[in-house]
């Protein structure tokens, strides 16, 4: 325990009879800084009491890092999208390339067919599509 005449620490200074002598100006600057240190002290004690402004800045803070996570995902899907692109364009270059002319100038006339008469194309590619599901239905096949 301690004695009355014991110097006690409070808030960094010590509490003895010498102090008397420092003046009311040094008391005066001493319980100021106290003053401030406590209200420190409350702040910080205040912010760790208050949950739900815990919780609003941990969510903010989660939020924050899934929008990064989403901008990264994002950046990373169009480039595999580019990549992809890149190589379909490429095996079409080589089947064109590696394609017979008379294989060639029969797509195309096709193709130019199609774009000409598009609503016969149109109604024979369903004709085909409806005859298929309906064998596809008949032979029990799902």
């Amino acid at each position: 325990m301690n004695d009355r005449n014991d110097a006690v620490q409070a808030g960094g200074a010590t509490d003895s009879p010498t102090d008397a002598a420092e003046g009311p100006e040094e008391l005066r600057r001493r319980i100021e800084t106290t003053r401030e240190q406590l209200g420190v002290t409350v702040e910080e004690l205040a912010a760790k009491v208050d949950v739900r402004a815990r919780a609003k800045a941990r969510s903010a803070e989660l939020k924050g890092k899934a929008a990064e996570a989403g901008h990264v995902v994002q950046g990373k899907a169009a480039q595999a999208g580019h990549v992809v692109q890149g190589k379909a364009v490429e095996a079409g270059r080589v089947v064109q390339e590696r394609m017979p002319q008379p294989v060639r100038d029969a797509a195309t006339a096709v193709v130019q067919a199609g774009l000409r008469y598009r609503k016969p194309v149109l109604i024979a590619g369903g004709a085909v599509v409806a005859a298929w599901l309906l064998r596809r239905r008949r032979t029990g096949r799902r």
